[in-house]
């Protein structure tokens, strides 16, 4: 009953929030009362992200309220889009610098979020020294010196990563598989033709109520590939999703398997077998060779013939945490007893998310303990059957691991393309779905990612190769060749300013066609460089953003890299967040004569949204125009079901609808002639956003 009463009373503070906030002259005494009813929120739920948002309103009325500021750093490093904790924390840093005594380390983190791992240094190196400084200190607010040190490690590796990214195009799988809630753990049989998924979204689960944290329950999906594209997912059944969280682990390479999660005995895993296609056993458990007693064992993954299973569990005598086992199936169809993969792998840390893939030899896992780049990051490693050893594993970088969790990695048969779940600036809501094309010559790069350490451990060592003699023989000189062509990379020079000064903004460069990531070095404060060498003209999307102010998108196309030194300069003045300030929205996309974005889309859309999060004093018009193709009237009405359709996905993302506009101009305001397609009507066809206040 107190749950019942405490969901009406806030269900009628936030409908009446708007008019509170209008009639109330004392936005300090406001913020208490939000800042209260966000502390009520937690001891009444776990609904980290309705108190986030309470927490974060309260600082942003009263940004002297210390309390406000910590709470609001706090729970978005709890919840979604973690970078954005660094202004609430350095305000506390600001107002009292003993407020915690670990601020410093939470601003560290901060920024090693938002990929901004030199400050991220800077603020881990100097909470460090406050450890030393004060070694005696013993409150609960103290993070260790192990833990600092680890983290400083991972900023350096995230500067050295980012700065060496390897080859992936990592493409969103699309609004079929994802939604905007959490999507996770894809798995695919042999063929790629079925992938399952868990996802806590409300249509179609089989709980039409929400889990204590104010998620929907985690319910199993299915999506069919046909024709080159994934179907719409659907439910995959009360055989296997009860009304309570289901998860699945993994699927046998036959598509005949289904591995799931359950909560029972601390964690077990089950297995269901399919009878059709749309049938499927009751899950039963797996034996005691794999799930423990009490324990938890929380991923699998099963060789192709299915005679070898790998697994992660928290079970004692591992080397820490979580670590990854192994058990093989003996000639009598029974899972022998499980043994520990060993130091080569497992760490004092954690290991998961284990999968063998389709050549019996390479296992790709994850790991919060062997030198990544923040949270969870994926590592290969083969097995050498003469030698009986699984090589030293290598972490496969930037920009398929990034500064959170990245785990549950999935290889096709061919080894050509992944898939996993991540957190990026294309998604649709939380974790989405990604299908990650791995280049031919991936070990190649991974090889010379490494080569550094390899060199130096070769300095370092005392092997004395004595010469070798040999018997002179007569050289015939064969005829020269002709000296290959010497291409020279082209140079994209990238200078930002604001109010006519350089600024270090967050610079980002990545092929249009499949978002492959390109590295961008800085130059200097303000200058960035990155060099290219495409065989032939190719169009990328150079990003750029800078708190307080318009972000860019700018399409840029690179000549063919040839003999001759090239070098394309773009300078980018950004526009202050402020009343008048407006850009046009290019890389958004509606399918032809509709009001339905497409999902090439919201890499654009989520910059807008980071812009209006970041500046929350600021209202925006969003205005739809078109070409003059068709009736004035049509084209109006067009126009302005474009224009809420940005104005609907910036709520379904979080923006107070109080804050946007939505116009339609129809052809009303064209940028260019409507007699030319290319350079005219295109341009036209667009979608502005105007700072009105």
């Amino acid at each position: 009953m107190q749950r019942i009463i405490f969901y009406a009373g806030l269900l009628l503070l936030l409908v009446t929030k708007p008019f509170i906030l209008q009639a109330q002259e004392d936005n300090e005494e406001v913020a208490e009362q939000l800042v209260e009813l966000g502390k009520e929120t937690m001891r009444a739920t776990q609904a980290l992200e309705i108190a986030k948002e309470q927490f974060v309103q309260a600082a942003d009325l009263d940004p002297d309220n210390i309390e406000a500021n910590w709470l609001a750093g706090e729970y978005i490093q709890r919840t979604s889009n973690k970078d954005r904790s660094v202004k609430y924390f350095k305000r506390v840093l600001e107002l009292d610098a003993d407020y915690r005594f670990d601020v410093l380390y939470w601003i560290g983190r901060g920024y090693q979020y938002g990929y901004d791992f030199s400050n991220a240094l800077e603020f881990y190196q100097r909470y460090y020294d406050k450890l030393y400084s004060d070694v005696n200190y013993r409150g609960m607010d103290k993070v260790s010196v192990k833990e600092t040190e680890k983290k400083i490690e991972e900023a350096k590796n995230g500067i050295e990563f980012m700065a060496n990214p390897m080859n992936f195009s990592i493409v969103n799988v699309g609004s079929s598989i994802n939604s905007p809630m959490p999507d996770y753990g894809p798995v695919l049989n042999e063929d790629e033709t079925i992938m399952i998924f868990t996802t806590r979204r409300k249509d179609g689960n089989l709980n039409q109520d929400v889990f204590e944290d104010n998620f929907p329950y985690e319910d199993i999906f299915i999506s069919y590939k046909k024709d080159g594209q994934w179907t719409e997912a659907r439910n995959i059944g009360d055989a296997i999703n009860t009304p309570f969280h289901d998860s699945n682990l993994a699927l046998s390479a036959d598509g005949d398997d289904l591995y799931i999660y359950m909560d029972e005995n601390e964690g077990d895993i089950y297995v269901s077998s399919r009878i059709d296609d749309s049938t499927w056993s009751e899950p039963e458990p797996l034996s005691d060779a794999i799930n423990s007693l009490n324990y938890n064992e929380k991923s699998i993954s099963i060789s192709p013939d299915k005679s070898i299973m790998f697994f992660s569990s928290n079970r004692p005598g591992g080397f820490g945490g979580d670590d990854i086992y192994y058990a093989t199936k003996n000639e009598r169809g029974e899972w022998s007893r499980s043994r520990n993969l060993g130091p080569v792998i497992n760490t004092e840390y954690n290991e998961d998310g284990p999968f063998i893939d389709y050549d019996g030899k390479t296992l790709y896992f994850s790991s919060n303990g062997r030198g990544g780049m923040g949270g969870y990051d994926l590592f290969k490693v083969e097995y050498d059957s003469i030698e009986d050893a699984w090589s030293e594993p290598v972490n496969l970088g930037y920009p398929i691991n990034t500064p959170d969790d990245d785990i549950y990695f999935v290889s096709t048969k061919d080894g050509e393309r992944g898939y996993y779940a991540s957190i990026r600036e294309d998604g649709m809501g939380f974790t989405d779905i990604y299908m990650v094309t791995i280049p031919e010559n991936l070990d190649e790069q991974l090889v010379a990612m490494n080569s550094d350490n390899n060199v130096a451990e070769e300095k370092n060592g005392e092997i004395d190769t004595p010469p070798v003699v040999e018997e002179p023989t007569e050289v015939i000189e064969p005829d020269p060749e002709p000296e290959p062509e010497v291409i020279s990379p082209v140079q994209l020079v990238v200078a930002t300013f604001a109010e006519g000064a350089p600024v270090n903004a967050r610079v980002r460069l990545t092929k249009k066609d499949d978002n492959t990531v390109v590295a961008v070095g800085t130059k200097q404060p303000g200058v960035y460089v990155s060099s290219l060498t495409p065989e032939q003209p190719t169009d990328y999307i150079l990003s750029a953003e800078y708190p307080g102010y318009v972000f860019k998108n700018v399409s840029v196309t690179i000549p063919a890299a040839t003999s001759e030194t090239q070098t394309i300069t773009k300078t980018i003045d950004f526009q202050r967040a402020s009343t008048g300030a407006r850009g046009v929205l290019r890389n958004i996309y509606f399918k032809f004569d509709q009001a339905k974005l497409t999902d090439n889309s919201f890499n654009e859309l989520n910059k807008l949204e980071r812009m209006m999060a970041e500046n929350p004093g600021i209202r925006v018009e969003i205005g739809g125009h078109t070409d003059n193709i068709g009736s004035a009237s049509y084209n109006k009405d067009l126009s302005k079901r474009r224009a809420m359709a940005v104005v609907n996905y910036l709520i379904d993302k979080g923006i107070d609808p109080s804050r946007l506009t939505a116009v339609g101009y129809g052809e009303e305001r064209p940028l260019a002639s409507n007699d030319d397609e290319r350079d005219g009507r295109e341009l036209n066809r667009r979608v502005e956003f105007t700072i009105i206040k």
